[in-house]
């Protein structure tokens, strides 16, 4: 007699579509779920009924393309669709349901104290939306549709997590009449929270600061070079600090530890100059770069392989959506 194998603890994360990624979404959340991929039963979806939050009416043209761009960066980067569940947010009108549920038990004033929100009503009233004000509690709707055990965040979104389970916990408090009908999700923080850009600050295509991750060879060459570096040595003789320098942390993601040796020694003792310090730098971003082109090119070939993939992801997401639909209805009094 065989044994029904365990199943793996599950775990949902999203992003939202902004277009093809850099290197800070790659450290700072794909190389978290590819290890997770290992592991759990990894949910990762399309966010884009979030981007709406933000997003301006004119921005709608280009949404399609990002969201695509964004999925293939995400095969590219390693993420198995074999393994991993990927879909489109907008896609699931279940998670819609679910937020409605959700906010006849969720008290405006948990709403109302999120940073984001209160920042935003303030220097922007007229931008302050509905929509805005209930992203947290949408979010958690994305979350406990799936019972997801853990969500892989940074630290700038573990709040959220934790209005997730203030609203699971009440919502079970009311209607699960002593049972966990939504379990409440663990944040799992990533390694890397915080990608520094090529000038320092944390890297953003807003800043435009950031290095694609199928940025050309010689774009990618060209902006590390022209990199800032330790303010305080001026000329190539001039000891260095790499503490100071902007190219330092990225040297820590990518370079091995004699070169980091080698590096840090020759700044110090003015032995190398900065483009001598920059140039294995460069090879190593290119190399992992060429790996991501190469597999993107084979979905950017054939784009309706990419669609698929998407398509039976969000019917495989839609499966255990419907399931925990069913159990929220009939707890709230409305399976009739």
């Amino acid at each position: 007699m065989t044994t029904a194998p365990t199943p793996l603890p599950r775990v949902l994360s999203g992003m939202r579509p902004t277009g093809a990624l850099h290197l800070g979404h790659y450290h700072g959340a794909l190389k978290n779920w590819l290890r997770l991929q290992d592991s759990h039963d990894c949910f990762f979806f399309v966010a884009d009924w979030h981007a709406l939050t933000t997003a301006r009416p004119q921005d709608r043209a280009q949404l399609e393309r990002h969201v695509y761009d964004m999925v293939i960066d995400w095969l590219a980067a390693g993420i198995d669709p074999e393994r991993t569940t990927l879909f489109i947010q907008s896609r699931m009108p279940e998670h819609a349901e679910l937020f409605t549920l959700l906010a006849m038990s969720t008290p405006l004033s948990w709403l109302e104290r999120i940073p984001s929100f209160k920042d935003l009503a303030e220097k922007s009233p007229e931008s302050a939306s509905y929509g805005m004000l209930g992203y947290p509690l949408l979010q958690a709707a994305d979350i406990l549709i799936y019972k997801a055990g853990a969500v892989p965040v940074g630290e700038d979104q573990a709040a959220h997590v934790e209005v997730t389970r203030e609203v699971a916990r009440r919502f079970n408090h009311l209607y699960g009449q002593g049972q966990a009908l939504l379990p409440e999700p663990q944040t799992l923080l990533t390694d890397t929270a915080r990608i520094a850009g090529l000038d320092g600050r944390k890297m953003s295509k807003s800043h435009g600061n950031a290095i694609a991750m199928r940025e050309s060879p010689e774009s990618t060459a060209e902006k590390i070079r022209t990199m800032p570096t330790d303010p305080q040595r001026a000329r190539r003789g001039d000891p260095g600090e790499p503490q100071r320098c902007p190219v330092w942390p990225l040297h820590e993601l990518y370079s091995d530890a004699a070169t980091l040796d080698w590096a840090a020694q020759g700044c110090r003792a003015a032995g190398i100059g900065c483009l001598d310090c920059k140039q294995p730098l460069i090879e190593s971003v290119q190399r992992q770069q060429a790996q991501w082109r190469e597999r993107a090119d084979q979905y950017l070939a054939n784009p309706k392989q990419v669609h698929w993939i998407v398509e039976v992801g969000t019917e495989r997401a839609r499966a255990v959506a419907r399931k925990t639909l069913r159990e929220v209805r009939a707890a709230m009094g409305l399976a009739y």
